[in-house]
């Protein structure tokens, strides 16, 4: 399936556009600010990027500079009212940017992501089944951190046995969770503005949510700063980087239930 990096406010449109676009590709969600679009493009390393203009009046328009001289090879996609894609229209280079009005269609969207894409919409479902089957049965790992290096070795250590889902932080783990919940969560201790401590908390406070096991990843390693994680009572803890036959093990004891609980 072909990766799609959909940029934009967290909204109504945003979520909506994620879920039609979800069926067929493979989709990330990113905030319209230029340091996280560049942590994730380097993650993701996305074919095509879709950016929301919807309620976005304060976007920085940065990105637009960013995308057309760092990466060109990169289509993009632009989704807005007459008045919002106007006001934009000035940061578009050559043929890289194309721009839908809203309201628009989700099949417009599809033939227009295809098009971008320079595929089929037939093949697209083809795609999508086959990843779908591919799929069923494997259990699903998110894991949070904001090193997009971190992201990428834990990926590369996991995504042949698991289907592994990626957030830069504990706002975009909440809303990577809320698309499709997984069955396992590893995530930083130490991360900025919302750690580790702060985005268990929140995922504790959901009752739809509470069950779902948390491992902690930390690169710390005192006794002081262990026993600090130890207190909130995670499903596990690892310190960076994890050994990949130690974190498995450890990961299929909490799925069959067999794992024994941390003490402090």
């Amino acid at each position: 399936m072909k990766k799609i990096l959909l940029i934009g406010k967290f909204n109504t449109v945003v979520n909506d556009t994620n879920q039609f676009l979800s069926q067929y590709f493979h989709v990330q969600l990113c905030s319209e600010k230029a340091g996280v679009l560049e942590g994730m493009l380097k993650i993701v390393n996305p074919d095509l990027i879709v950016i929301s203009l919807v309620g976005a009046y304060d976007i920085d328009t940065s990105i637009f500079y960013m995308l057309s001289e760092q990466y060109a090879q990169i289509p993009v996609l632009t989704i807005g009212t007459k008045e919002e894609s106007g006001r934009f229209f000035k940061y578009y280079e050559g043929e890289q940017f194309e721009n839908l009005i809203r309201p628009v269609e989700n099949s417009i969207i599809m033939e227009a992501v295809c098009r971008r894409l320079g595929m089929e919409e037939e093949r697209a479902g083809q795609e999508a089944r086959q990843e779908n089957s591919a799929h069923r049965g494997k259990k699903r790992i998110l894991v949070v951190d904001d090193n997009g290096m971190a992201l990428r070795t834990m990926k590369a250590m996991l995504q042949d046995i698991y289907e592994v889902a990626l957030a830069v932080s504990g706002a975009q783990a909440m809303t990577s969770i809320g698309k499709k919940r997984p069955d396992l969560i590893l995530l930083d201790y130490e991360m900025p503005v919302c750690d580790g401590r702060m985005t268990l908390e929140m995922i504790r406070a959901d009752e739809e949510l509470k069950s779902i096991p948390v491992v902690f990843l930390t690169a710390i390693n005192d006794r002081e700063n262990i026993e600090a994680v130890l207190k909130l009572k995670p499903a596990g803890y690892f310190l960076k980087p994890p050994v990949k036959e130690k974190l498995v093990a450890k990961i299929e004891e909490i799925l069959q239930g067999t794992s024994v609980p941390y003490s402090v």
